[in-house]
């Protein structure tokens, strides 16, 4: 096939094999062998006892990974208001023409992102301290030490207390990409609108959202797919407790998988994060061409 082809063509076929070869073997090659290892009853060993589906039966009827799994859908929705909704607020609040030095705007905005999802476990796991938190302290301060707690140890605040940092975290990540679509538009279009009367809301509404849609669409695909195997930060803060009550579908693999060493069970539950993962970012993109088309954005 390749003699077929120019030596130029040949050379742009190689380079772009290397990539497609290396996404098929880190991609695919573990997932068929996650499928592989789920249709056994494995502990690690060498030995291994074929079950066909009994791990997936015991998947569905698993009250614990679908706990996990509305877990995992409130982070999704709380990062695509908190992440994605911010950042579009604050490429408004920066791309108008009453701010200043927008290179360090930007630049301080992205710097979050770049730091290893552990670190900011840590950094967040310290100002939620019950002893030397910076929470605490503040509230001592203030006068409110009735509200001191030990904060992640709250069953009912905790799944609040872990998306904080993954909010606070990707907010400048959205925002470089939001900023990069908003500056290919003409800024004639916005002089215009102004001119004719338009606020900011209606700018930003009637003007910025259609012409940003496909942008915002990767946004939010993104947001969802990265807090469908949220991790880090949940197993540095919380380890999925108080019981279950920040679990997330991967922390329960994880757990299954190396605290329990029950690996074919764990692959299963890996498939599974896979196959509803997929449904959730389908639903989702689809659910979002709906409410633009529903609202008129085309």
């Amino acid at each position: 096939m390749l003699r077929s082809i120019k030596p130029k063509g040949r050379t742009i076929a190689l380079f772009l094999c290397i990539p497609v070869i290396w996404y098929v073997f880190s991609v695919f090659v573990p997932l068929l062998t996650a499928v592989f290892y789920s249709l056994f009853e494995w502990k690690g060993g060498p030995k291994k006892t074929f079950i066909g589906l009994a791990n997936y039966i015991d998947l569905i009827k698993d009250g614990t990974f679908w706990e996990a799994f509305s877990h995992n859908i409130y982070l999704v929705l709380a990062c695509i208001v908190g992440q994605v909704g911010i950042a579009f607020v604050f490429v408004l609040i920066v791309n108008s023409r009453l701010v200043k030095l927008k290179g360090i705007h930007r630049t301080f905005g992205f710097f979050p992102s770049t730091i290893s999802a552990v670190c900011i476990g840590f950094i967040w796991m310290m100002i939620y301290d019950y002893k030397r938190g910076i929470l605490n302290w503040l509230l001592t301060v203030t006068g409110h030490e009735d509200k001191v707690r030990v904060w992640l140890n709250e069953p009912s605040l905790v799944m609040v207390l872990v998306a904080i940092p993954l909010i606070w975290q990707f907010i400048g990540y959205y925002m470089v990409i939001l900023l990069s679509a908003i500056s290919s538009v003409d800024a004639e279009i916005f002089e215009v609108a102004e001119l004719d009367g338009a606020n900011a809301f209606q700018r930003a509404i009637y003007i910025v959202l259609p012409l940003i849609k496909n942008t915002l669409l990767v946004c939010v695909t993104l947001c969802v797919a990265g807090n469908m195997k949220a991790f880090d930060h949940i197993y540095t803060m919380t380890e999925g407790g108080p019981g279950t009550s920040s679990m997330v579908m991967a922390m329960y693999g994880y757990k299954i998988s190396f605290a329990q060493m029950n690996m074919g069970y764990g692959s299963a539950i890996s498939v599974g994060i896979f196959i509803v993962s997929l449904i959730v970012i389908g639903g989702s993109q689809k659910l979002m061409n709906w409410l633009m088309r529903d609202k008129g954005v085309e």
